[in-house]
């Protein structure tokens, strides 16, 4: 999910770093941004995002504008930012096209999920089964198969390898998995990550002492490498 283009529009440089880095911390690499309405017509025109955020309250072109423009081609997923929260404000947008609103200020937490439901709906994914060196992993179900015989993921398992999938072939940050289990104030739960890595291995590694799949980054955190198919 996390390599899905999207496009960060706001004319608050402050606010658009702010996204920006919202967006990275959680995974999201293919990342657009725009200061103004017409930069954003631009970007979405060149760019074609797969998702749009997009701020109301613009001075050259407020979002309903843009998403007016965009709407007479496009039905690209788009959420809007309205700093106000008027009910009008939400209504209208909807009632363009807009897929979903969040009221400023707004946490960082409930905007990804937002997010997130949004991609899950435009984007379903097809394949629910991934393919490690040593084992299946079914994600609709949260098992794992390995030598025939199956064995069910906890909650936080399938929370870590939900994100180490997402990122599958990346570096995925200590801190970003403990976020991940724990929230936002993750400081100090280390130790509890590193449980739940060591069951997750004896899960979905052949040999859990020597991984293969879920290896470690020495000072950096943990990549999920998925099984190599041959031409």
């Amino acid at each position: 999910m996390t390599n899905h283009k999207i496009l960060l529009v706001d004319d608050d440089q402050n606010l658009l770093e702010m996204l920006f880095s919202i967006f990275k911390r959680a995974g999201y690499t293919n990342l657009l941004t725009a200061a103004s309405g017409a930069q954003a017509l631009r970007v979405w025109r060149d760019e074609q995002p797969n998702l749009i955020v997009l701020d109301v309250m613009m001075p050259d072109m407020d979002g309903f504008a843009v998403l007016k423009e965009i709407r007479r081609t496009s039905r690209v997923p788009v959420l809007m930012l309205t700093a106000r929260g008027e009910a009008e404000d939400r209504i209208e947008g909807l009632e363009i096209g807009a897929d979903d609103y969040l009221a400023k200020p707004f946490l960082p937490k409930e905007l990804l999920l937002r997010v997130g439901a949004i991609l899950s709906r435009a984007y379903p994914e097809q394949n629910k089964t991934v393919e490690l060196a040593g084992a299946t992993v079914d994600m609709t179900n949260a098992e794992v198969w390995k030598h025939g015989e199956k064995q069910t993921l906890t909650a936080k398992e399938m929370q870590l390898f939900e994100k180490l999938y997402q990122n599958a072939g990346r570096i995925v940050t200590t801190g970003i998995l403990c976020e991940t289990i724990c929230g936002e104030f993750w400081q100090g739960y280390e130790s509890t990550l590193s449980t739940h890595i060591r069951h997750l291995r004896e899960k979905i590694e052949e040999n859990p002492s020597k991984p293969v799949s879920l290896v470690t980054v020495k000072g950096l955190g943990y990549r999920l490498n998925l099984k190599e198919v041959s031409p």
